[in-house]
């Protein structure tokens, strides 16, 4: 039988582990509720802290550092309401005035314990998340470069304005693009480019309402929401403004540079009631002032319209005829105007049309360099030289010269020069070609002096420098170009014989080309008076134009003449006096 006493005791041991084990869990409690890595506070029915963590405490510590006394008021405030409600509630909480922007997502739970009620709140540091989302955010909706809001921010408020206009609001469009960054890209480097569109920026934001918005679509180009207008003249006042504003120098990285800035104008509701339309329609009115004079501004019109819709017609036209190769060459003869001899001739692109009709160059070169076409359009041209070589030689001699046209902008681009290279010492011949570049391909800060030119040499492709005098001429960079020959462009040469300060620009031309070592041509002679004048004043040697001949077909000329020698004759003979006035009537020799 056991002793009542052995059994007080077990009981007493008993319960003396048990409170041991207690107190241990509730020592182990006490020190993860301490290390707890999330802020934890306990708050009770006034407001006063009954319990916290250490993180919590470190939380607490830093509002109270960092925030102002409203703020804690607030805070306070806003736990006492939910102790009150009863209700559960996650907040974030940003710390105002810390060095670094710091912000804690909290969950309040009003909890009852014992018959008192008490507020538990938990905070997690989000800081790096937030400045994650603030990054992404911008990079959706405001500009790196220039801090302006992007595409998609003027777009929402545009359609936000028209969905709730009323009939009665009036807003206006602009869409603003630099006039010829690329050349200050080009010339300075981008990073001056990039400094310049920062400034352009800033002046553009000057003297904007908060009601306006000004944001940057693309690289240079610009579209301004000024909201609300009264009237055409009110828009009309402040774009100009704006237009002289930009014309100052600015100042950058030690170089005055000037740009200026073509603008086009919608107004909502006479030429829109969408966004995409509004843009569009100033869209369609920048590029009639960067066709007529750039650094101007014009409003939108019906007749721009319209333009615009035949321009996109010759676009569609100019992809499918380069899509079915519907290309073909005209050659122009240069000849020695001291013996009337054929030495080279120029191949000049034509385009066969939908109907079957010859088109000018005029009329879509410029827009496939604008397209991004006139690569593959240089190649086609290659490719109906190669075709005709047998032609060319049978008409002209297999020792004559074959020029052809590259672009400016191809001639400084070593993805296509290069390229373009191999292409010419794949014809057999390269040496007898003469590439003709115009002078501002030169001038600019372009691979082509020092890359370019090079790889030509070495296949003994020849350089010539086109259209010279009207673009960036400057006889002092001509001293820098290794060129083979300058063409003079035919406004100086167009009534050569009664204009003496052209002749005087002639001399010096001529003078400084024969020092350097380059050919002279004359380009556009027309008639036998400046013939004679070249002959007589100058000791020019070639000349190019509809006096001699005009751009020949090789293959209407076989079936009109039944000897190729006759018509070699036929083009080296001076034609009769009605054959030139009828080829003077026909205009430039490049039609």
């Amino acid at each position: 039988m056991h002793s009542p006493y052995k059994k007080n005791f077990q009981a007493a041991a008993t319960q003396a582990s048990n409170e041991s084990i207690f107190d241990s869990e509730l020592s182990l409690l006490r020190d993860v509720f301490k290390l707890l890595p999330a802020g934890v506070t306990v708050q009770d029915e006034s407001g006063e802290f009954v319990l916290m963590n250490d993180a919590g405490a470190t939380l607490l510590q830093r509002a109270t550092t960092a925030g102002t006394s409203s703020q804690l008021s607030d805070r306070r405030e806003t736990c006492l309401e939910l102790l009150r409600a009863g209700r559960p509630a996650v907040l974030e909480e940003a710390m105002a005035g810390s060095p670094t922007k710091q912000v804690f997502l909290t969950s309040h739970r009003p909890i009852r314990i014992a018959g008192r009620d008490f507020l538990i709140s938990s905070s997690t540091d989000i800081s790096e998340q937030k400045a994650f989302e603030d990054h992404l955010f911008r990079s959706a909706y405001y500009d790196e470069l220039t801090g302006l809001p992007t595409r998609r921010v003027i777009e929402h408020r545009v359609d936000s304005l028209l969905k709730y206009d009323n009939g009665q609001g009036r807003f206006a469009l602009a869409f603003l693009d630099v006039d010829n960054f690329k050349h200050i890209n080009d010339y300075y480097g981008h990073t001056v480019g990039d400094a310049l569109l920062a400034e352009i920026a800033k002046r553009l934001g000057l003297d904007l309402r908060e009601s306006d918005i000004l944001s940057r679509i693309s690289g240079d180009e610009f579209v301004l929401l000024l909201n609300p207008v009264e009237s055409i003249a009110e828009v009309e006042e402040f774009i100009h403004f704006i237009l002289q504003r930009l014309k100052a120098p600015f100042f950058i990285d030690q170089s005055e540079i000037f740009a200026s800035t073509s603008i086009g104008v919608s107004l909502y509701p006479e030429h829109g009631r969408s966004y995409e339309v509004l843009r569009q329609n100033a869209d369609i009115a920048m590029y009639r002032v960067k066709n007529d004079s750039k650094g101007d501004a014009a409003f939108f019109d019906a007749s721009m319209e319209r333009e615009a819709l035949a321009r996109m017609k010759i676009e569609q036209s100019l992809r499918l005829a380069i899509l079915e190769k519907r290309f073909c060459c005209a050659f122009q003869p240069k000849v020695d105007i001291r013996t009337q001899a054929v030495t080279g001739v120029e191949a000049l692109v034509r385009l066969r049309d939908d109907d079957g009709v010859i088109q000018a160059p005029s009329t879509f070169i410029n827009l496939a360099t604008e397209l991004g076409l006139i690569d593959e359009l240089t190649h086609l041209v290659l490719a109906e030289i190669v075709k005709s070589i047998d032609l060319i030689n049978e008409t002209f001699g297999a020792d004559i010269t074959i020029s052809m046209n590259v672009a400016a902008k191809q001639a400084g681009n070593p993805d296509f020069m290069r390229p373009f290279a191999e292409a010419l010492e794949a014809t057999g011949f390269p040496q007898r070609f003469m590439i003709e570049v115009t002078e501002d391909a030169f001038v600019t800060k372009t691979h082509i002096q020092d890359e370019i030119l090079p790889i030509f040499r070495k296949l003994g492709v020849k350089i010539s420098i086109d259209d010279f005098g009207i673009g960036y001429s400057s006889l002092s960079a001509l001293a820098d170009i290794t060129a083979d020959e300058i063409k003079i462009d035919r406004s100086f040469i167009t009534d050569i014989h009664k204009r003496p300060r052209s002749q005087g620009i002639l001399r010096a031309i001529e003078s400084l080309s024969e020092a350097l070592g380059m050919t002279v041509i004359a380009e556009g002679l027309e008639s036998f008076e400046e013939l004679a004048y070249l002959q007589a004043a100058t000791k020019i040697r070639y000349a190019q134009g509809y006096y001699f001949s005009k751009p020949i077909f090789l293959e209407d000329l076989r079936l009109a003449s039944p000897r190729a020698s006759e018509a070699r004759g036929n083009i080296t003979s001076r034609p009769a006096p009605e054959t030139r006035a009828a080829y003077s009537r026909g205009g430039s020799y490049r039609r």
